[in-house]
């Protein structure tokens, strides 16, 4: 079983690759899939972000849920952008791109982290400074694309 979900999992991330090429992980609905990166330092959870509220940044549009949110963004992006461009953080530290869920998120050290699912959460949680260590590693590689 476990086989047949890192194989799966294998596949999705390849498939996501070629789907979601650049540094940031954006889709139609904007990075990080139109949610509000500040929102999950300030509220501690995922809130989608708004059109009025859109700032461009790394080549891709980033919606807020509020000016408050947007401003301190602007203000400071390194300090709200999630590493690894919002990929998820356990493919890169496996070498690849993969997409990622809004609800599949850690706070490590005051860093946004994303990952593909819940489930790969739950693998990302076992060790996650050594992830980190290792897609630190692998980032400058992975964003370039593959």
């Amino acid at each position: 079983m476990k086989r047949l979900m890192f194989t799966s999992f294998f596949t999705l991330c390849m498939i996501g690759v070629f789907a979601q090429q650049g540094e940031v992980f954006s889709t139609t609905a904007g990075a990080i899939s139109g949610y509000d990166a500040v929102a999950y330092f300030k509220e501690n959870k995922p809130v989608k972000g708004k059109k009025e509220f859109a700032y461009t940044w790394r080549d891709a549009a980033w919606y807020f849920s509020s000016k408050e949110n947007r401003d301190a963004f602007i203000a400071d992006p390194e300090k709200f952008a999630p590493q690894y461009g919002g990929y998820c953080a356990y493919g890169t530290a496996e070498g690849h791109k993969a997409p990622t869920q809004s609800d599949a998120w850690t706070i490590v050290n005051d860093k946004l982290y994303f990952n593909y699912n819940k489930d790969v959460k739950k693998l990302w949680m076992k060790d996650q400074p050594g992830f980190i260590r290792k897609a630190d590693e692998n980032w400058p590689v992975v964003k370039g694309g593959e």
